[in-house]
């Protein structure tokens, strides 16, 4: 095993897939000799050269009408949005085409792309670098929307992507860039596309949550432990498809959940999730599904996002909320019907 930061991760398998098929092809704002502001995209132009890794003007929407050519053409575009909110003026291009080609063609063409979007916050952005913009491309039937939280993740998550028949949304959380993990690209350890993965197991509450949620779940879990509270993580992965499969076993089991996401909270993806819960766990929910979101406001300042972003004592402050001292017996009920 290599310890390998998630941006490292990302490197390694558009690396793997230009290597291995040479209808992949990679380009957007600085990506080429540059490699990206992330370096996501570093040597890539000097390994492969100008004509399958490129810059391109900074004209979001010319970027992904491009790809959308260049799909219909048999090659494999992988482009890059610098920034999450930079991508709003391709949107019409991505609901209008990229979403709707297959249907519109009755299946007879597909688009095999991928748009990486680099989101959300906890790196002290300013306005239109920290959006957490998962819901507009979620709520758009055709296309799949993917965010891993771990370089393993990473790596397979975009190499099932490239090889994917129809559009995907890559969204990967900018402040996970430099988390590391010991990762083998040769090696899958990776859950499959379309599979949640329990990242902690419990027995007291279930936590879903995505993306940059996983590791602030994560800590919450450890800190919850301290107090007897037994919770399980659930990292969707993929928010579509999405894993009714793993998350439905889960809250079976606890009796409680806490959706947690970076976004606001209105009308978000964590909305969807409690509905999805709700509707299929009713009988076995022994307290109300909750959620741990952004604030409904625009992305604030940096010396005000730590206000604004889910941390682990909130998360607790949920969990607290789910009244283990006032049903024991519920949950008990709860765990046995499971």
């Amino acid at each position: 095993m290599t310890a390998m930061t998630m941006a490292q991760a990302l490197n390694t398998a558009l690396r793997d897939a230009l290597r291995e098929d040479e209808r992949v092809l990679v380009f957007g704002e600085d990506v080429g000799p540059l490699g990206g502001v992330f370096r996501i995209t570093d040597g890539l132009t000097t390994e492969f050269g100008e004509n399958r890794c490129f810059d391109t003007p900074l004209a979001e929407a010319g970027i992904v009408g491009l790809a959308v050519g260049m799909a219909m053409g048999g090659f494999r575009p992988v482009v890059e949005m610098q920034f999450d909110a930079f991508a709003y003026p391709a949107f019409e291009q991505i609901a209008s085409h990229v979403a709707k080609m297959r249907n519109r063609t009755r299946g007879r063409l597909s688009l095999p792309m991928v748009i990486r979007i680099p989101y959300a916050g906890g790196i002290g952005g300013v306005e239109h670098h920290c959006d957490s913009s998962e819901a507009y491309y979620v709520h758009t039937p055709g296309l799949k929307v993917v965010t891993p939280a771990t370089p393993d993740d990473a790596y397979w998550l975009l190499r099932d992507a490239i090889t994917d028949p129809d559009p995907v949304i890559f969204m990967e959380p900018k402040r996970l860039y430099w988390s590391k993990d010991e990762t083998a690209p040769g090696d899958r350890r990776a859950a499959g596309f379309g599979r949640a993965a329990v990242r902690r197991e419990g027995l007291d509450a279930t936590l879903v949550t995505y993306g940059p949620g996983v590791p602030v779940a994560l800590q919450a879990a450890e800190a919850a432990a301290g107090d007897g509270i037994d919770l399980e993580v659930v990292d969707l992965r993929t928010l579509v498809p999405f894993d009714d499969e793993t998350v439905v076993s889960s809250v079976r089991k606890t009796g409680r959940c806490v959706v947690v996401q970076e976004a606001q909270g209105f009308a978000g993806v964590g909305a969807e999730i409690a509905a999805r819960v709700q509707e299929r766990c009713f009988h076995s929910l022994a307290a109300p599904v909750l959620r741990v979101t952004g604030f409904d406001i625009p992305y604030p300042p940096p010396k005000l996002e730590r206000s604004h972003l889910p941390d682990a004592d909130r998360i607790l402050d949920a969990v607290d909320r789910l009244q283990f001292d006032d049903a024991p017996d519920v949950l008990h009920l709860a765990r046995e019907a499971s």
